[in-house]
Order: structure tokens, then C-alpha cells, then sequence
């Protein structure tokens, strides 16, 4: 709420203040209530949200120091960090958890989780379509436009990852034999990636809810409600992949109850638990956000071809972008799997480790894309980038600190995730390779995070596809024969960093901010 004694307008013109403009500091830049350095009003309660009042200098075109820009940075990173790392954690709890019941379970979810990212990657992209069209609302303080844009996001994406699901449950009885499983893993890996397919909607939403909410700057609420889905698969996980078996809890014997459902009831315990977050994340978007909420006002949730058409700008190269990578990563298990079980169980493994270690990269470039988005609506293009120069510097920073615990801390990881030790000598030697790679790595995730915030994403998904296709696959094609599951992992450490490179140049030269953000009328 506004101070009542700072507040330097009369008691009859207060009675017109809207609702959202008492109780939201996002519209206080719209409410006119200012004091003689024009500068809002604002409670204690207020300036406790540090993260809400830098934002507000953006929009208001105010100067922002370097302390300033690295703390809004910092902030903004921290809680999409923890998102990051709690979505990775639910694949590692799955991977390790079914671990235990055999190299066998394990390759039958190895071999489908390039195809799984596929699917993910899309549904991903499609929210991003319309969420960087929120941020550059927001930041030009056009939010009825934002909500309208929120409206017609739902039924879309809704009705795309319908449709996305459906072409899923049709390909899963096919989809393990097409790529190279055996009889031994083929039925547990067609059952989970059914149960993925067939959850594609609940996992849609929730990534419609989470970057919508990122890109108005708030980060906190969807990593608050990503840990709370990375709990829930575990305790769900716990009852639904094992059977009932008898356990001693300091001293006192037990009998645990369990499904004993194995592969399949990891595929399920995920489905659960996004099924409870992504009604929760929806709720609170949909009621509880300053700047997006939809209560309370009324508005078509029909697309408009405007909305539609800037969305696919956006999505349609970033979804092809997905598509090539993970058929990249299909591809690369299909080099894989001639190697053997252990082989793909490993490299199944070691992305999963390794995920942990680059998920801080993909939370500052959530950071990158609200910043940058909002920098770029309220037509600041020097601070737009600076911000970008930050986030990219700290990417690297954390990373390559990263890839310092990964090579260390390699034995460990491959020893909580299964107790094979012929997968855990393979799956450390694969980490330890690709650890060098970290730091250009994190080049290339955030800098995409960031023309994704400028709406530009045809080039880096054209950068994309040219390194990954160009070096990563011809160089594992040509060192797997001779160098096995090490060979492959050489060549993406080689192509990691070959892409962090070309990102880096084509962030200096800057060309991706030169966009305009229309005010079209919705």
C-alpha cells in the first residue's frame, strides 16, 4: 500500500485510484503520485522488494548504476537458477532412482531422453513465442496489452500441445526400435515416453506460467514452485518405481508400501508432480501477479493473427533450432548404442550430471532474456547491452567454477546414480572431457538467452544448427569407432566450445538490437 502522508494528492482524487495501482508498485509509474524528484512514493513494505524497484528504473528511462545492474542481475538470476537446477533434478532423481533396479531400466529412459528434450525443447519454445512479447510490453508499461497477449497464449499453446501429445502416444510403440534399443529396454522405454507424451499439456502450462512470469521480473514464484515439483517426484517416485519391501528407520523395522511399477512409474511420478505445479503456477499467474493477472478484467482469449504472427517470429526458429539439436543428440545415440548397455547407460548418465553443472548458464539466461526484453521495450539499447555484457560474463564465472566441481566431483556423481562400476568408470571419464568445456558453453547459453530477449532467434538457430551438425556429429561419427563413449564426448567438448565462440562474436558486433516493438492495439 501507498504511505497515506507521502502521498501529495487530495483525498477525492485518491477515491479514483484503481485497485492495482494501491496495491501493485508496478503501476506507480501510471498512478502519477511522484514526488519534486519525480521519483514514485513508496512504503517500507515496498522498498523491501529490491528486485521490483530496480525494475522500475528501467521503465522509467532512469540512470542505473553498475552496482545497480549487477545486483538486479544478480537477483533476477539467483531464483531462475534454482528453478533451472530443480528441473534437471527431477530427470537425475529419475535416472538414479531407476538406477537401482539395473543398467537395463536405466538404458530403457537413456534411450528416449534426447527425443523426451525434443518434445520438451518445443513446448518450450512455444511459450517463449509469446512470454518475450510480454517483456517488451512490460517494459514499455503497456500492460493491458501484456494480458491480452497472456489471454491468447493459453488457448494457443494449449491446443498445440495437444496436438504435440497426440503425435507422441502415436510414435512411442515405434520409437525405441527406431532408435537402436533392444528387446531387453525397448518395452520399459516405450511405456515411459507414452506417459511423457501423453503429459505434454500439464508440462506446456507450466512453462507458459513460469516464463510469463520471468519475463515480467518475477523469478521467485517459479522457482519456489519448481523445487516444490522437484520434491514431489521424489516422494512420488519413491512409492510408485519400487515395490513394497521391508526398510528399518532408526532401529525399527517396517514394511514401505510400493507400487513396483519401475520405469513406468518414474514416467508417472513426474506426471504427478507436474500435474500438482502447474495448476499452482496458474492459479498464482492468473490471480495473483501485479503486472499479469486476469482477474477482474475481462478479454478475448481468441489468438489474434498479430499476436500469432509475432509469436511465431519468435518460436518457429527456436523450435526448429530444438528439433535440430535433439535430432542431433538422436543421432548421437544412435552412434552410441552399438557401443553397448553400459555405454548407453553412461552416456545417459553423464548428460544428466552434467545438466546439473549448466543449469546455472540457463537460469542467467532467463535472467538475460527479462532484462534485455524489458531494456529493449522501454527503448534503452545502451543499457540493453551492458546487461547483456553482465549476464554473459557471470555465465561464464559460474560455470567454469562449474565445470571445476564437475571434474572433481565425478566419481561421486557417477556413484549416487548407479552402482555399475563398469557406467561409473565410463560416465566419469565422459564428464571429466567434457568439463573443459563449461566456460564457452555458458557463452553460448546466455547470449542466446539473450537475443531470445530481442526477439531475434533465426541467426543463433541457424549458428545452432551449423555447429552442431558441421563439427559435433561429424567429429563423434569419426572418434567412436576408435575412441568408444570418450570419442563422443571429445567431439561435443570441441563443438561446445567452438559455439561459445561464434555466440561471443556475434554478441559484440550487436546487430541483434536493432528491432522495433510496435503499439499495436489489441
Amino acid at each position: 500500500m501507498f504511505c497515506p502522508a507521502k502521498q501529495n494528492v487530495s483525498r477525492s482524487s485518491r477515491t479514483h485510484e484503481t485497485l492495482a495501482d494501491i496495491r501493485h508498485p508496478r503501476s506507480i509509474r501510471n498512478s502519477g503520485i511522484y514526488n519534486k524528484e519525480k521519483k514514485p512514493y513508496l512504503c517500507p513494505r515496498m522498498k523491501k522488494d529490491k528486485t521490483d524497484s530496480l525494475l522500475l528504473l528501467i521503465r522509467q528511462g532512469r540512470e542505473m548504476t553498475l552496482r545497480q545492474q549487477l545486483r538486479l542481475t544478480v537477483e533476477l538470476s539467483i531464483p531462475s537458477i534454482v528453478a533451472q537446477i530443480s528441473a534437471i533434478a527431477m530427470q537425475y532423481i529419475d535416472a538414479a532412482m531407476v538406477g537401482r533396479l539395473g543398467a537395463g531400466a536405466a538404458a530403457s529412459i537413456g534411450l528416449v531422453s534426447t527425443t523426451t528434450w525434443l518434445f520438451w525443447g518445443t513446448c518450450s519454445a512455444a511459450a517463449t513465442g509469446f512470454s518475450v512479447q510480454v517483456a517488451h510490453h512490460v517494459g514499455a508499461s503497456r500492460l493491458t496489452e501484456a494480458r491480452a497477449v497472456l489471454r491468447q497464449a493459453i488457448l494457443s499453446v494449449t491446443v498445440f500441445s495437444i496436438v504435440l501429445a497426440a503425435i507422441g502416444a502415436l510414435v512411442s510403440p515405434h520409437l525405441p526400435a527406431w532408435l537402436g534399443g533392444t528387446d531387453e529396454i525397448n518395452a520399459g522405454a516405450s511405456a515411459y515416453f507414452l506417459i511423457f507424451a501423453l503429459s505434454l499439456p500439464l508440462l506446456q502450462l507450466n512453462f507458459l506460467a513460469g516464463s510469463m512470469l520471468r519475463c515480467s521480473g518475477n523469478m521467485r514464484v517459479p522457482g519456489m514452485l519448481n523445487v516444490l515439483m522437484c520434491l514431489l517426484d521424489v516422494v512420488f517416485n519413491f512409492f510408485l518405481i519400487f515395490p513394497t519391501r521391508e526398510m528399518e528407520w532408526f532401529g525399527l523395522s517396517f514394511s514401505m508400501p510400493g507400487a513396483g511399477l519401475g520405469v513406468t512409474g518414474a514416467a508417472l511420478g513426474t506426471a504427478l508432480a507436474e500435474l500438482v505445479v502447474a495448476g499452482l503456477m496458474l492459479w498464482y499467474l492468473v490471480t495473483r501477479s501485479g503486472d499479469l493477472r486476469l482477474t477482474g478484467e475481462r478479454g478475448s482469449f481468441h489468438p489474434t493473427w498479430a499476436t500469432v504472427r509475432k509469436a511465431l517470429h519468435i518460436s518457429l526458429p527456436m523450435g526448429v533450432e530444438h528439433v535440430v539439436i535433439c535430432g542431433a543428440q538422436i543421432m548421437t545415440t544412435v552412434i552410441v548404442a552399438p557401443l553397448g548397455v553400459f555405454a548407453i547407460a553412461a552416456n545417459s548418465f553423464g548428460i544428466t550430471a552434467e545438466s546439473l553443472c549448466y543449469m546455472p548458464g540457463y537460469g542467467i539466461a532467463d535472467a538475460a532474456t527479462t532484462l534485455v526484453g524489458q531494456s529493449l521495450g522501454a527503448g534503452r539499447k545502451d543499457l540493453t547491452r551492458r546487461f547483456a555484457r553482465i549476464t554473459v560474463g557471470m555465465g561464464m564465472a559460474v560455470m567454469g567454477l562449474m565445470g571445476v566441481v564437475l571434474y572433481a566431483g565425478a566419481p561421486l556423481i557417477m556413484g549416487s546414480m548407479t552402482p555399475d562400476p563398469e557406467v561409473q568408470r565410463l560416465g566419469v571419464e565422459a564428464l571429466r572431457i567434457e568439463a573443459f568445456a563449461e566456460p564457452m558453453f555458458a557463452a553460448a547459453i546466455v547470449a542466446y538467452g539473450v537475443f531470445v530477449g530481442a526477439g531475434n532467434t533465426l541467426v543463433p538457430c541457424l549458428m545452432n544448427f551449423f555447429s552442431i551438425w558441421a563439427v559435433r556429429l561429424t567429429l563423434a561419427a569419426a572418434l567412436a569407432p576408435s575412441m568408444g563413449l570418450n570419442g563422443v564426448w571429445l567431439a561435443m567438448c570441441i563443438e561446445l566450445c567452438f559455439r561459445g565462440l561464434i555466440f561471443l562474436v556475434r554478441l559484440e558486433r550487436g546487430k541483434w538490437m536493432r528491432i522495433s516493438i510496435p503499439t499495436t492495439d489489441y
